[in-house]
């Protein structure tokens, strides 16, 4: 029984190794060429399509060839990102010495000061703050300047 199986799978290889390469061409309903191995109507032009083995170590370099172009393009992209890192946190770092001067300037000009007020709802127009306000607000300058300045 297993002789005959393999007799028959071997005869269908064969057969449709044979088959696959016929290739006709002809022309559909709306005039658009058609390439197939079955055409539907017999003028069908038989065309000779000779095909060969494919080298499967030839087609692997083929298909290598590109993942060490990305290989190598992937490495510039991540030195790129380094050095995009590298910007950022000097920028941050910069940003930061900037806030923590701004807060301090802040805290001390409320430490100086004898009187705080908010601007109005006009141009000119103030509201002053009470004594417990202006610890409040000399409280949470200190606290930003602190924050700010941790580290520095």
């Amino acid at each position: 029984m297993k002789p005959i199986l393999t007799l028959v799978a071997a005869l269908l290889v064969v057969g449709s190794a044979a088959h696959a390469s016929e290739v006709y061409k002809e022309k559909d309903a709306k005039g658009n060429t058609v390439y197939t191995d079955r055409p539907a109507a017999l003028p069908a032009e038989k065309l000779n399509v000779k095909t060969q083995q494919t080298d499967v170590v030839a087609a692997q370099q083929r298909s290598d060839e590109p993942a060490k172009g990305n290989a190598a393009a992937q490495q510039a992209s991540a030195a790129q990102q380094a050095a995009d890192q590298k910007k950022a946190a000097e920028l941050t770092a910069e940003d930061r010495a900037k806030r923590c001067a701004d807060a301090r300037a802040r805290y001390e000009s409320y430490m100086n000061a004898r009187r705080l007020y908010e601007p109005g709802a006009t141009e000119g127009e103030r509201r002053y703050l009470s004594s417990e306000e202006i610890d409040s607000a000399r409280e949470n300058a200190k606290k930003l300047m602190d924050e700010f300045c941790a580290g520095q």
